[in-house]
């Protein structure tokens, strides 16, 4: 049986990488069966280049990469931007003070724009446990003082589904507002996706989308899901995504990707 798809998009955290940050032999495995079977394999992760280089390097990936989002397309052999949107400062601005009027003071954080983008944190941002570099700005003004992928926000009190439905129905008209993970809520341009940038990445291999198979766990993902051709959510799923998936497999700690690229090429 030869394997169905030209293209694997793999979502990262949640999904390819396991709690630990690491990827398990099994499916690293599998992708290189995959590959081997004639597919490219696509990482797409919410991570702008600077909180993703680190890992590709370890995992000897040099195809490409969507990162922020869907904001940035990396060659990852080359370690080289290949494309690279970013978020009009000023309509940024206006959408927090349009959410802060809504729902109160809000934390912040923001990806700024390159391969060495530094992402700054107001004092009271909660970081993930991790060695993921961060700069803490107390000047309001730093947040817009360079180019900027996007913007993070955190409320004191709103979980990030009740945050990200307050800030959309607020904003939804200036800018994308998603929840990519356990306290990781962002305000995006408008448009943007992970469906737009791994389209981009696609078309640079001569890849469509009904060449594709994509595995996510967060709403996030929803948009790539209803670009490819099949999308397969891992366990561990938000709910919102797995009402989208065409599949859902195992958890990210139980080898859910290795799992369905085993049957597709068995």
């Amino acid at each position: 049986m030869t394997f169905p798809y030209r293209l694997v998009a793999t979502d990262l955290d949640g999904t390819l990488l396991r709690g630990d940050d690491t990827v398990s032999q099994r499916t690293r495995d599998a992708l290189a069966a995959a590959t081997a079977a004639g597919a490219a394999h696509i990482i797409v992760t919410g991570r702008a280049v600077p909180w993703t280089r680190h890992i590709l390097d370890d995992l000897g990936y040099e195809g490409l990469a969507v990162c922020g989002q869907g904001a940035q397309v990396y060659h990852a052999g080359e370690h080289r931007l290949l494309t690279s949107v970013t978020l009009d400062r000023q309509l940024a601005g206006l959408a927090l003070s349009k959410i802060e009027a809504e729902v109160g003071p809000l934390a912040l954080a923001a990806s700024r724009d390159g391969l060495g983008g530094e992402v700054l944190v107001s004092a009271g941002y909660r970081l993930q446990d991790g060695p993921l570099p961060t700069v803490v700005f107390e000047d309001p003004a730093e947040l817009w003082s360079a180019p900027i992928n996007k913007v993070y926000i955190q409320h004191p009190e709103l979980d990030d589904d009740a945050l990200t439905r307050a800030a959309r129905a607020t904003v939804g008209s200036l800018v994308d507002v998603v929840m990519a993970g356990p306290g990781v809520v962002e305000i995006l341009p408008l448009g943007l996706s992970k469906a737009t940038g791994l389209s981009l990445a696609a078309r640079r291999l001569g890849l469509r989308a009904a060449d594709t198979i994509a595995f996510g766990d967060m709403p996030n993902d929803i948009p790539m899901f209803g670009w490819a051709a099949h999308g397969v959510a891992m366990a561990n799923a938000h709910e919102e995504l797995k009402a989208v998936a065409h599949e859902i497999t195992a958890s990210n700690e139980h080898d859910g990707i290795a799992v369905v690229l085993e049957h597709l090429l068995s």
